[in-house]
């Protein structure tokens, strides 16, 4: 048994917080808002994200991020992408010495184009050994659900992806151990642009032809930045990458797949952003996936239009078009 903090109330950082619980786990869950903490106290619900999952009692909540890491063996963070930096300018000093650091975030940051668990290394003065990645098909709300699912636990540490991994798994969670945290990261962030993607198609009336063609594209593009950048090629075949990638774009209980859905459908982006309460993390970070492709002369087509789309006002017909008469490489199919 582990004591655990999760930062993050969120969808997935509440359906985390109860895998570990059911696993055993003491877990202290930290809501951002004061009023969101002691309503979960009081109702055992995380009624704006998870309504129909009642936490188990197992889970403390509280609004201090420094009293839920107080003594905790494992430290995971559950925040959109983008403001991990300015969080954990605040949480620093609060992570404990000893503690594994899970990223459950699937984000490039924005200016530095660094993966989230540089970030936690640069911003939370946490060795790399010590960072853990879990990424998978992980749908929050079917994990609410207890369906089965598995992921990956990557890390360069043995002894940090094994505590972790131990730490989480259940009777209908199921995680497999990797030390590839490079590739883990890059597929988990980019298959959020793919499904904006596929959304978008999806929202225009196209068909499963063009659904596969997106994703099996998406999965090259992503392969071709992940070898550039060091990444074990077989990981994109895996549970945190080709996996995720199908769940994310093929359901429609996925945020970014929804998001390029209203896209499609011919709503602004300012409507759909207006009109979604979630983060929907491969708006923010298509710019910086793109950035860091270019930094390594990676062609990433469907990124990139995905980009001049939510970016440059460019609207979703045009960028097929533009995909579609693309100068033919010599490049595998």
């Amino acid at each position: 048994m582990s004591r655990v903090a999760v930062l993050g109330s969120g969808s997935w950082g509440t359906a985390f917080a109860a895998v570990l619980a059911d696993a055993g786990n003491d877990v202290t869950m930290w809501a951002r808002r004061a009023e969101v903490a002691q309503e979960i106290r009081d109702t055992r619900v995380n009624a704006a994200y998870l309504p129909d999952l009642r936490l188990p009692e197992r889970i403390r909540v509280t609004d201090d991020a420094h009293e839920a890491m107080d003594g905790a063996d494992i430290v995971a963070i559950a925040v959109p992408a983008q403001s991990l930096r300015d969080n954990l300018a605040d949480w620093r000093p609060g992570i404990p010495g000893d503690a594994a650091v899970v990223s459950l975030m699937k984000g490039i940051e924005l200016g530095t184009t660094m993966r989230m668990s540089e970030v936690i290394c640069e911003a939370g003065g946490v060795d790399s050994d010590r960072v853990v990645v879990v990424s998978g098909p992980n749908l929050a709300l079917e994990i609410a659900a207890k369906q089965p699912a598995a992921a990956l636990v990557a890390s360069t540490s043995a002894r940090m992806r094994a505590r972790v991994a131990e730490a989480c798994a259940s009777r209908y969670f199921r995680p497999y151990l990797g030390k590839d945290v490079v590739g883990t990261e890059l597929a988990g962030a980019t298959k959020n642009v793919v499904a904006l993607a596929v959304g978008m198609a999806s929202g225009m009336g196209m068909g499963e032809n063009t659904m596969a063609s997106l994703l099996t594209r998406g999965l090259a593009e992503t392969a071709r930045l992940g070898t550039a950048l060091t990444a074990d090629p077989a990981t994109f075949l895996g549970l945190a990458g080709v996996g995720d990638l199908v769940a994310t774009c093929t359901s429609p209980k996925s945020r970014n797949r929804t998001f390029g859905f209203e896209l499609g459908s011919g709503k602004s982006l300012e409507e759909v952003v207006a009109h979604t309460r979630q983060t929907a993390e491969g708006v923010k970070s298509c710019r910086s996936i793109l950035e860091l492709a270019r930094s390594v002369d990676v062609d990433v087509p469907i990124v990139e239009n995905v980009a001049a789309v939510v970016h440059e006002g460019r609207k979703p017909s045009e960028v097929v078009e533009s995909l579609m008469s693309r100068s033919r490489k010599d490049e595998k199919a």
